[in-house]
């Protein structure tokens, strides 16, 4: 495996994005890795590693270059933290517009790598992250054929490019990999992707994981599901297998 972090150009400045791929083969389809809200750091360079040795071309992006951070370190449970309240500030810093330039961004410095190939791609996004990963299917209908959302956040709300409403706009197969409990996205919310999905005949599936909750498959986090996560993994790679294979 190749290993690299480097700065690329955006519209706004440059973003820090880890990239992994396998050394010999290529090229390799890209996967765009969109962070979660606690930010850059190893637990996801290592969840990277493990999409890139499937045979892929990952890049995981900082997402919060805009405010000039990255790590942000532990973030305590308590909602008063100020730690906690910092991070909610980047993430309330950024929205899908400006996420779509960066994956442009994103997209045209993979265009220029041998290793990658940019005609097939496939998105994943946590938390957060979720809405982001679902629309750059609909942004980039051309090149992005498959899209993942892991306990996503604001998968149904009232503005236009509310995830929910993506099947009419992308031919992409898409994937929301729900906790069964999640303030963020709680059960009538998942209705609401499961009725906009089969509303506009998406290739699509809404799978809520038994017994889980937000952030089940981060191995640093205590709701960690060991057996939730290895499916999440599953159903990630069967996903990419299907729609970026030659």
């Amino acid at each position: 495996m190749i290993d690299q972090q480097i700065e690329i150009p955006t519209r706004d400045g440059h973003t820090t994005t880890f990239i992994t791929h396998p050394e010999r083969g290529g090229p390799h389809p890209v996967i765009l890795f969109y962070m979660d809200a606690p930010a850059i750091r190893e637990e996801l360079r290592d969840m990277a590693r493990r999409l890139g040795t499937s045979g892929y071309y990952v890049m995981l992006p900082n997402l919060y270059y805009r405010s000039g951070v990255m790590e942000l370190g532990p973030i305590p449970p308590d909602p008063e933290a100020p730690e906690r309240k910092r991070m909610f500030g980047f993430m309330n810093s950024i929205n899908i517009p400006l996420i779509m330039e960066d994956t442009r961004a994103l997209l045209a410095y993979a265009e220029g790598q041998s290793a990658a190939r940019t005609d097939r791609i496939g998105t994943v996004g946590y938390c957060m992250s979720g809405r982001y990963a679902i629309n750059a299917a609909t942004h980039f209908p051309d090149r992005v054929k498959a899209a993942a959302s892991i306990y996503g956040t604001h998968l149904a709300t009232d503005q236009p490019d509310s995830p929910h409403l993506a099947g009419r706009k992308t031919r992409a197969e898409l994937y929301f990999g729900c906790a069964e409990t999640d303030v963020y996205a709680p059960a009538e919310i998942v209705e609401h992707v499961k009725q906009g999905m089969k509303d506009h005949a998406a290739k699509a599936e809404v799978e809520i994981y038994p017994g889980t909750h937000h952030g089940f498959a981060f191995p640093k986090r205590p709701v960690y599901d060991r057996d939730a996560a290895e499916r999440h993994w599953e159903r990630l790679l069967a996903l990419y297998r299907r729609n970026l294979s030659s």
